[in-house]
């Protein structure tokens, strides 16, 4: 894993101050430019929106119709739509404070979190949430990958061989040894795309598919628990399930990271352009999937929509296949934060050399890791709700209007105050609420299931 440098402290007197300020600026500079979210920061305005797409469109979308079942019409349609226009407010937020100081540019969210809080503190606040919701999303989109290529087979092979969800997670996983090596966000931005055209399209095949089979003979909408306890944990189960659709923030600095930026043109505006074009794509992508879902298979839906469709059946297997592309895309949008962080730590506070052979260690043990953890605990629903509420609640419904609080300080009871108190509130129930409904959800689960079945 390379061996450790002579330290800077003790290099520094065989020079004069001047060339050790060159040296250490010229260190600092060649490290940036090896680690994954400061290497190149020319990225285009388009970038950003399939970036964004690719973050936030998912695993989530599909879930959306199920998650539907559990909280009914009216509640269903008010949430869905409200965590739309809360996240699209926070993404803002984030847009904006990404060179809010002159001269400086917050490349990753826990330096946001720092010059808020504190250097110690903002570390703490930041950097658990963000790892958590970030090798959370990426365990849930193994899963994901698996089980659709499982359907794609069982689609296209109704008589084929039965083999194993477990090993049709390891086979989505093995393109992720490879594609883990591409360097940083610009070298994967053909994958991003790619994978931003095929949520549009899986998408829309789910919503079309759905309506051209028409409103299921005995359809019922109703909550599918048979006692009130079971209503109530399935109701938070899926306000998870909802939070975990709109959780792309995780990422949005370091996305606006790659953009160029100049005092005559930010990169915040470019960088918006993206992103408004994102939440439009988003809401064209999730409310029809939702509602025309739940609205032609009510309680009958499935925890992916595309599981409850069986014909025409090549479309079907299309579909599949575009998720599985989709998913490739957005584990490594994921994944790229994550080995910044481990490859900053590896190299600016433990000294390693930024060679190739940390990057294989640290990349290929992050992978690997990710994949036993989704053979061994597959439950993709439950997954959501939990991981929803537990981490993508606090860094994309609240964290972010905190921030804004600290550092801008409204007036007390003026309208940017009382917006970001009333997200802060509906996004701290969500934080308490949605992981009890997720966790008992995996646990009822757990007791049926074979391990590596």
């Amino acid at each position: 894993m390379g061996t450790r440098t002579e330290s800077y402290e003790e290099q520094k007197n065989s020079f004069s101050p001047v060339e050790v300020q060159k040296e250490a600026s010229g260190k600092d500079k060649s490290i940036d430019d090896w680690l994954p979210i400061s290497a190149e920061r020319n990225a285009k305005w388009w970038y950003s929106a399939f970036h964004n797409v690719t973050a936030m469109v998912g695993a989530g979308v599909l879930s959306l119709p199920y998650a539907m079942t559990e909280l009914g019409w009216g509640p269903g349609v008010v949430i869905l739509i409200l965590s739309w226009i809360i996240t699209f407010f926070t993404l803002w937020q984030m847009v904006e404070m990404h060179e809010m100081v002159p001269g400086k540019r917050f490349d990753r969210y826990h330096e946001l979190g720092q010059y808020a809080f504190g250097e110690k503190l903002g570390l703490w606040i930041v950097v658990p949430q963000q790892l958590i919701c970030e090798v959370g999303v990426d365990i849930v989109f193994m899963v994901t990958g698996g089980t659709s290529l499982q359907k794609f087979y069982n689609t296209v092979s109704p008589n084929g061989k039965n083999i194993k969800l477990t090993y049709f997670i390891m086979i989505f996983s093995s393109c992720h040894f490879v594609l883990s090596f591409l360097p940083n966000f610009n070298s994967i931005s053909v994958i991003s795309l790619a994978a931003a055209v095929m949520s549009l399209s899986y998408s829309t095949i789910a919503w079309t598919a759905s309506l051209a089979m028409g409103v299921q003979q005995d359809v019922q909408y109703g909550y599918t628990a048979t006692t009130t306890p079971g209503t109530v944990f399935n109701f938070l189960s899926a306000l998870g399930n909802v939070a975990f659709a709109y959780g792309g923030h995780n990422v949005v600095l370091e996305i606006q990271a790659t953009i160029p930026s100049t005092p005559d043109n930010p990169s915040k505006k470019p960088m918006w352009r993206g992103v408004v074009l994102a939440y439009i794509i988003v809401a064209i992508c999730y409310f029809p999937v939702a509602f025309i879902g739940y609205w032609m298979f009510g309680s009958a839906v499935q925890s992916d929509i595309l599981l409850s469709l069986s014909k025409p059946t090549w479309l079907i297997a299309v579909a599949n296949m575009f998720v599985v592309i989709h998913v490739i895309g957005s584990y490594q949008i994921y994944a790229m934060p994550v080995f910044d962080m481990i490859e900053s730590t590896l190299v600016k506070k433990l000294h390693f050399k930024p060679t190739f052979r940390l990057r294989f260690i640290t990349r290929t043990s992050y992978v690997a890791l990710t994949m036993f953890i989704a053979m061994t605990f597959p439950f993709f629903g439950a997954l959501l709700g939990f991981f929803g509420g537990f981490a993508f609640a606090p860094t994309t419904y609240y964290l972010p209007c905190i921030i804004w609080l600290a550092i801008y300080k409204p007036k007390i009871f003026s309208l940017s105050w009382t917006i970001n108190w009333i997200c802060i509130i509906l996004g701290v129930l969500l934080t308490i609420l949605a992981p009890i409904g997720g966790l008992r959800q995996i646990i009822v689960e757990a007791s049926t299931y074979t391990f590596y079945s």
